[in-house]
């Protein structure tokens, strides 16, 4: 397999996992084609390598740098703008993780709180209200994990990690 082979290959599997994560596969392939970049790209060279349209390639691009993933660049004596994606793993990480955690976590967070307050007697009311005490339990404990490791450095998560294995 030679460089551009492999590229490819990875934008189409980073594009996959995209996906998983809740985001357009070509959201992800403009990720990954920027992570690989040796330099930042116009809109241009991101819809000339993906072969994808002016505007898909604009509203991808600005979704991408209000997740913190990608920043504008300024060159002197252009007029385009070119744009680099965030090359450190772990503020990549941390930064998709608070974004999940704001379009998935927090919102089942507060309809948990709304359901606590249901009110009923017998045994489908108490069924019902400790399944949601119950998933509402895991899910601040998931919601405090998930903060302390955004707010956290790499070190940190290696030696837990470490730990667990």
């Amino acid at each position: 397999m030679n460089v551009q082979e492999g590229k490819d290959k990875f934008i189409q599997a980073w594009g996959a996992l995209g996906s998983n994560w809740g985001v357009s596969r070509t959201m992800a392939q403009i990720h990954a084609l920027l992570l690989i970049a040796p330099h930042a790209l116009s809109a241009e060279d991101i819809m000339e390598d993906l072969k994808i349209s002016r505007g898909n390639a604009n509203m991808n691009i600005r979704a991408l740098m209000d997740w913190g993933l990608v920043y504008k660049e300024l060159k002197t004596g252009e007029r385009k703008e070119f744009f680099i994606a965030e090359k450190d793993m772990w503020d990549v990480v941390k930064k998709i993780i608070a974004q999940r955690k704001k379009k998935e976590l927090e919102p089942m967070l507060k309809i948990l709180e709304e359901l606590s307050a249901v009110e009923g007697t017998g045994p489908d009311a108490e069924n019902f209200v400790q399944v949601v005490r119950d998933i509402k339990l895991f899910s601040n404990k998931a919601n405090a994990t998930l903060d302390k490791l955004v707010q956290s450095d790499s070190n940190w998560f290696v030696k837990v990690f470490m730990n667990m294995i």
